[in-house]
């Protein structure tokens, strides 16, 4: 077994995904674009810098920072509405807290956004390291966020599992060296992303396989 973990929040810990998603495709009629459901998966898991450029290819005739800022503000008064943890998180984090398995979160999000969320959904005391998007220089798909995770954690990238549920987190998790494991929440994993991770459809369902060894 592996000494660590590394948990993206968004879609994987907490059940945070859909408003990203409804977002980008609301903010669409507000800014006066098509709605687009590839718009929406591309999105997915991206670091800030990524969003702007992602917005400026898809819409390249609307302010991209604007939209972007949108559309977090869309999901901060959302999830203050309704928090919720994804199937199995408190049962995978208490698993791994028996085994002395040391965790971190490591987000797209702001490190703030990150310890507000964990707070106000009752996990945050789990882990012993939480990396925000704004702590690394180059964000998901590349792999630093996950890199400085593990250092943080005084383990190899190597040592961990990695939980994702985006594709380029899932890029940036096989990028790092470390175990990739996709739970899939907005999108299923196409035969590129498949052939990076572990794919399980819950966290739980992750769990076993490791206690079975077969991860």
């Amino acid at each position: 077994m592996k000494h660590g973990a590394i948990f993206d929040m968004d879609g994987t810990l907490l059940d945070t995904e859909k408003y990203y998603r409804q977002g980008w495709l609301e903010m669409a009629d507000k800014f006066g674009v098509e709605r687009n459901p590839k718009f929406a998966a591309a999105m997915s898991g991206c670091s800030a810098i990524l969003m702007t450029y992602i917005v400026n290819k898809f819409y390249p005739k609307i302010d991209a920072e604007k939209y972007v800022n949108a559309v977090k503000a869309f999901v901060k008064s959302e999830t203050e509405k309704n928090l919720s943890l994804m199937p199995g998180t408190e049962e995978i984090l208490n698993y791994f807290k028996s085994q002395n398995i040391l965790m971190a979160v490591a987000s797209s999000s702001l490190t703030e956004t990150v310890e507000k969320n964990l707070k106000r959904a009752g996990i945050i005391n789990y882990f012993s390291v939480l990396i925000g998007g704004e702590q690394v220089k180059k964000g998901k798909p590349e792999p630093d966020i996950f890199i400085k995770a593990a250092e943080q954690l005084k383990l190899s990238p190597t040592d961990c599992y990695i939980f994702e549920d985006s594709f380029n987190g899932i890029r940036a998790a096989n990028a790092s060296g470390g175990v990739a494991i996709m739970i899939p929440d907005q999108v299923q994993p196409s035969d590129e992303i498949k052939s990076l991770c572990h794919v399980y459809e819950s966290l739980t369902h992750s769990m076993q396989a490791i206690q079975r060894g077969e991860i």
